[in-house]
């Protein structure tokens, strides 16, 4: 089999990985192919068609109401005018209730208000003098007194309401310490990061209010956020483009930290069932081998090895973390190893040809927990400008692409006739191992034993099924053997039907006849002759 047909199945353009608008940004399955920018894009304006077609639905039933309407008034003059009576009514009552709510509203809350500051104002006995001077001094030190010294990181988690009690004492201390790293970065920013703290504050109330959004709605909330952000940062406050990055970079963990356990897996979205379907793919298709994904790692070298283990826990340990941002981090660290382990054993740099079929490897071999909510959650709350440019949107592709074709690996795929691979899918034999006569005499000699005792295990198991398979053939044959000799025997006998006669008289003594018997001389006695 040549290289070439090895790789056919798992081949992939490095332009297919772009934005298939052609902005020149990394694309993502998630968003069909496009860039977050153009996804976001081509979404408001589906999303503006859609607008733009019910209105033009709502407007046609209208006209067709209407022209019934006017059908029925010819028809019925004297109605016509009582239900144009009710209508008038209709219109003044609900002008009244409008006018009611405004004045709930506008005046009857603010005099409330007013009231109850009276009354508060008149209990506590102090006079408006004094009171004036304390509300100026609170005022100037809210105006020059920075916005994180206002509220404690402690308070911030009492704040945001968390559905349950065990849930916040578990996210108290790292909340608590984004907290303090978040303010103390803020810090140096000045003046803008009084305002970048308001925003975020203001951006998590707005956020605590909307949870009966859908998780996509709540996507877009953050990525406008991100956007707003940034511009200001860019055009307003005319911090440099590596500050700014930086400022993005901790304004997503402090934001996300707090948001991690409301956005990451809703119950409102098939995340879980899409993470189950996965892990039974992987757990199905473990019997997949380097060969077959023609992956260029030797891991019989121990440094190759090691680069291996590592990549696979990498990419386990991306589940642990609560950032978009650490998340990426873990992919990228995975993505390097494979790549040290490619150089290490071909002796020359990897290509991407060769760094796509062994993360698809590593995945299958690592079988990472929840992978299909955390490319989710990476999707919908990190920084989009990580994700279109960059090493960091460059992997986090492949893996999209690797799980899209774990997903729809087939034979073809794998260069296997459907038989094997239905064989191999549903457990009935496995892929032969390698031959211990193969291996270079540098491996060690557990390693050969190990491949020995598989191989003669998976010769057991053939001859254990070989036996089964012929002891049910002779337990079928005894039975039909013993089924047709009693047939046979009870076909004879009802041809034959056994006759018991009774018993004979016994025979008379031979001597019983001769009346003589007593005239006979006696018998012969034995005579001793002395010699």
């Amino acid at each position: 089999m040549s290289l070439k047909s090895e790789r056919r199945g798992i081949h992939v353009d490095q332009s297919e990985l772009l934005c298939k608008k052609g902005c020149g940004y990394y694309g993502n399955p998630a968003w069909q192919g496009f860039c977050s920018k153009c996804w976001r894009e081509e979404y408001h304006k589906a999303r503006q068609k859609q607008i733009q077609e019910d209105w033009e639905l709502a407007e046609r039933l209208q006209r067709e109401e209407e022209e019934a309407y006017a059908s029925s008034q010819s028809t019925q003059g004297a109605q016509s005018l009582t239900f144009s009576k009710f209508e008038e009514k209709k219109t003044n009552e609900k002008t009244r209730k409008v006018t009611t709510v405004k004045k709930f509203f506008t005046a009857s809350s603010r005099a409330g208000a007013k009231k109850v500051a009276q009354e508060k104002g008149v209990k506590q006995g102090q006079p408006g003098r004094e009171r004036n001077a304390d509300n100026i001094l609170r005022d100037l030190k809210e105006i020059f007194t920075p916005s994180w010294e206002l509220a404690s990181p402690t308070e911030e988690i009492q704040e945001a309401k968390a559905p349950s009690p065990s849930i916040n004492r578990q996210a108290s201390i790292e909340t608590d310490r984004v907290s303090k790293e978040f303010i103390e970065f803020l810090k140096t920013y000045h003046k803008p990061g009084q305002d970048i703290y308001k925003q975020c504050k203001l951006f998590l109330d707005t956020m605590n209010h909307k949870r009966d959004l859908s998780i996509e709605e709540q996507s877009e909330c953050a990525q406008d956020f991100y956007q707003n952000v940034a511009e200001k940062l860019q055009t307003r406050w005319k911090v440099p483009p590596e500050k700014v990055e930086k400022a993005m970079d901790q304004i997503e963990k402090y934001i996300m930290t707090r948001q991690y356990k409301y956005v990451f897996c809703p119950e409102t979205t098939d995340d879980e069932k899409k993470d189950l379907a996965v892990q039974k793919r992987i757990r199905a298709l473990h019997w997949v081998t380097p060969q077959m994904l023609c992956v260029p790692v030797n891991e019989e070298i121990p440094e190759v090895s090691d680069m291996v283990v590592k990549a696979i826990t990498d990419i386990i340990e991306m589940d642990s973390k609560r950032v978009p941002r650490d998340k990426l981090a873990c992919i990228t660290k995975c993505s390097k190893h494979i790549f040290n382990a490619i150089k290490i054993t071909k002796n020359e740099p990897a290509s991407a040809d060769d760094f796509l079929p062994t993360l698809i490897y590593i995945v299958l071999k690592g079988n990472p927990p929840r992978l299909q909510s955390n490319i989710q959650y990476i999707t919908r709350f990190c920084n989009p400008s990580r994700l279109m440019t960059g090493e960091d949107g460059y992997y986090f592709t492949n893996l999209c692409c690797a799980v899209a074709f774990i997903e729809k690996l087939d034979a073809q795929s794998l260069n296997l006739s459907q038989e094997d691979f239905d064989r191999f899918m549903t457990g009935q034999t496995s892929p032969k191992k390698q031959e211990s006569d193969s291996f270079s005499p540098d491996v060690c000699l557990g390693v050969k034993q190990m491949y020995k005792n598989l191989d003669l295990l998976s010769q057991l198991n053939e001859r254990q099924e070989r036996i089964v398979n012929e002891a049910k053939k002779l337990e079928k044959d005894l039975i039909d053997w013993t089924e047709g000799i009693t047939k046979e025997v009870q076909d004879i006998v009802e041809k034959y039907p056994l006759e018991i006669k009774p018993k004979s008289q016994a025979l008379a003594a031979i001597d019983s006849e001769n009346v003589e018997n007593d005239k006979l001389p006696p018998p012969l006695q034995p005579q001793v002759y002395a010699g």
